[in-house]
């Protein structure tokens, strides 16, 4: 990490950023926080605000370990050939750490869809809220939550086989 970033005060701010931040705690701080300051958000506003500084932490740091995944002799190599930061990161170091980082991707991707579930906790009505007010409005229980669960278990599933898919094709030429 250290040989790839050499603004040691946006390494440090970065790190401070990633460390411990939970999907929970974010939506409540996005939703609650802004009141005392004046600014009224609506629920939709603070969950898709708060979830995307959520994925952002955790994409974060998903790149940061790719990145320090690969050997620094591969940064050194690319320095040596005169190549600008930019052109090192996104020539050199990019190709070699993207096939690394797809499974922590898809991870991300399917916690994320998973994590919407909680707009519940700020009066914003998800899918999983939608279900139970129909199966209470029905009184067929079961039949509803299994087709919740068709659904949730359905999306995550293509998130996961799109996500090694990937993977395969990226993997294309790189000796494992």
């Amino acid at each position: 990490m250290d040989v790839v970033w050499e603004n040691r005060a946006l390494l440090w701010i970065g790190l401070k950023y990633t460390f411990k931040l939970f999907a929970v705690v974010t939506i409540f701080l996005v939703f609650y926080g802004p009141v005392a300051y004046g600014v009224d958000l609506s629920p939709f506003q603070s969950i898709v605000m708060a979830l995307s500084v959520f994925s952002a932490a955790h994409m974060a740091e998903i790149v940061r370990g790719g990145i320090s995944s690969i050997p620094a002799g591969q940064m050194d190599a690319a320095k040596s050939l005169g190549l600008t930061f930019r052109q090192r990161i996104l020539g050199v170091i990019m190709p070699q750490a993207a096939p690394i980082m797809m499974g922590p991707w898809t991870n991300l991707a399917v916690d994320i869809f998973k994590s919407t579930s909680l707009a519940i906790l700020v009066s914003q009505a998800d899918f999983l809220f939608s279900v139970q007010k129909r199966a209470t409005a029905k009184g067929h229980y079961m039949e509803f939550y299994i087709a919740a669960i068709i659904v949730y278990f359905t999306c995550c599933f293509v998130i996961s086989r799109a996500g090694a898919w990937a993977t395969r094709r990226m993997r294309v030429g790189i000796a494992s």
